[in-house]
């Protein structure tokens, strides 16, 4: 059996957070990318997302989100580039009408967009174990979070810790993974999909899929406290609302990690706060599965309930959210 896709998802399983911890390694088929190339397409993205993209290293690794005019996601981005184009990869489940929605500003700018999703595999890997790993076949690992490095065996992106581990993104070819697929899992524990969006939601980055889109601004699902947002930079759709609320004080809304003991508790989803039993206090923003009785869940929702304490899932008298804390402050002061 040589080839990497059948070798590295044989056995995978539905791994527990607690198991994340000690090392994994999960083949991504749900994520897709776009490759923005051509003189202009910096400053084309510029002008679009939430981030600074002109000003983005070739190895610097950043969030970035895509909004509508009245400043709610349409997608959330991790946004890299090399000399010749800007990645961004997202959901595949919404990849094709962003990019359509993002060609459709391009008028005269001397870029072009292209779906590369099919011309590398994605390997996740995090936990404790997974940086000796990696060292089998590279000397040099990224440093810290947000940052990229090159490699004649692909390029090799560090995301937001997890477990208090690092967690990384292996872009490499089909050759080298099926290389390297053996060792992996003799020396990670395999999972798939789910496993990499338990360590993200144990990391508190948010995805926006199918079912949340235009449903947050930026702040609400804790993007500017993770480096997605740049409040310096010029306009994009939906800019002033955002920036409206950073520093008008008008949101009162945050997103908060916890376990929901109920398997029907997917995105977008509604969670109720009993003082306010006749309207939902918030949303289910990702899950994925913690072992076999429920979901570990990254939640937006109203500050006082959030500081109350008790939030249930689906009504006001459903499972209670089990709160657990997020690697970074919320900062209450801002919203």
């Amino acid at each position: 059996m040589n080839n990497w896709n059948e070798l590295l998802t044989q056995e995978q399983e539905t791994l527990t957070a607690s198991q994340l911890a000690t090392g994994f390694v999960a083949p991504l088929t749900d994520q897709g990318v776009i490759a923005f190339s051509g003189e202009e397409s910096a400053s084309f993205l510029h002008n679009q997302l939430t981030n600074d993209v002109e000003h983005l290293g070739l190895g610097e690794v950043r969030l970035a989100g895509y909004c509508t005019p009245k400043g709610r996601m349409l997608a959330s981005f991790l946004m890299w580039r090399n000399e010749e184009s800007v990645y961004l990869q997202l959901p595949r489940a919404i990849q094709p009408a962003v990019q359509k929605r993002l060609q459709m500003f391009v008028l005269r700018a001397k870029t072009k967009a292209a779906d590369v999703s099919d011309q590398f595999v994605t390997l996740a890997l995090g936990g404790g174990d997974a940086e000796a790993v990696l060292q089998t076949w590279f000397d040099v690992l990224p440093a810290k979070p947000y940052t990229r490095m090159y490699h004649p065996l692909g390029t090799v992106l560090r995301v937001a810790d997890a477990f208090g581990s690092p967690r990384y993104l292996w872009l490499a070819s089909a050759e080298t993974a099926s290389m390297a697929a053996s060792m992996l899992k003799d020396r990670l524990l395999v999972g798939g999909n789910e496993a990499w969006r338990l360590s993200e939601i144990h990391a508190g980055v948010p995805q926006v899929g199918p079912a949340t889109q235009e449903q947050f601004v930026p702040q609400m699902v804790n993007f500017e406290l993770l480096g997605g947002v740049n409040f310096k930079k010029g306009c994009y759709p939906g800019q002033e609302i955002v920036a409206r609320s950073q520093y008008l004080g008008k949101l009162k809304r945050r997103t908060a990690l916890a376990s929901i003991a109920d398997l029907a508790a997917t995105a977008g989803a509604e969670v109720f706060s009993p003082a306010d039993p006749e309207q939902p206090c918030g949303m289910v923003v990702n899950t994925a599965r913690n072992g076999a009785g429920g979901v570990d869940a990254l939640v937006e929702m109203k500050l006082e309930a959030l500081e109350a304490g008790d939030v249930r899932f689906g009504s006001a008298t459903g499972p209670a959210l089990q709160f657990k804390p997020l690697p970074y402050a919320l900062d209450k002061l801002e919203v």
